[in-house]
């Protein structure tokens, strides 16, 4: 799904934004929960970012860590920019491996999507808007006062996160799939 996102996301307009057909996303996400193999190629790349972020808000405990979402949700309160990105790189060393990967090839892809912002209409801000909520929540359920305000800061890490992927994750992110 990531490779596919890498390569058809920075030309599609509204990627993460509009989702596709709610009858082929349910009849996929069957088909991939039961294992049986699905050529992504053929169904409409909507529907792939939309399979792509149920998956993420499927980790349990997030990918981020509910355990960690005090400090994420402060990190930017911090100091400079290079304070920020030190507090990140040390939350992100708190987290599995696995997590640590799959998060290194996610900011690649949103990178390569943010880089061609023009074309696609996705800016950084865009993008963390679509793609925050599936990344982190609280631990336990709020008011929806309380989770709005939540969403925002989270998008608001997201976001920070896109922008300066090169510094926290290297800058070999970039060519993570090879070329668009």
């Amino acid at each position: 799904m990531l490779s596919l996102l890498y390569q058809e996301g920075p030309s599609t307009k509204g990627i993460f934004r509009r989702s596709g057909s709610a009858k082929t996303f349910k009849e996929l996400k069957e088909k991939l929960d039961s294992g049986t193999e699905v050529d992504l190629t053929c169904e409409s790349i909507f529907v792939t970012a939309s399979l792509f972020k149920d998956f993420l808000r499927n980790i349990p405990d997030s990918i981020l860590s509910s355990q960690l979402c005090d400090k994420w949700v402060s990190v930017l309160d911090q100091g400079n920019n290079e304070e920020k990105i030190k507090s990140i790189q040390r939350l992100i060393e708190q987290l599995p491996r696995a997590n640590v990967v799959l998060l290194r090839y996610i900011f690649g892809v949103l990178h390569g999507i943010e880089m061609r912002s023009e074309e696609n209409q996705m800016t950084a801000f865009n993008l963390a808007i679509c793609i925050a909520p599936s990344l982190l929540w609280p631990p336990v359920s709020s008011t929806p006062d309380i989770e709005s305000e939540f969403i925002k800061k989270i998008s608001s890490l997201v976001q920070f996160l896109i922008e300066n992927c090169c510094r926290i994750f290297g800058d070999e992110i970039t060519s993570l799939f090879g070329e668009i």
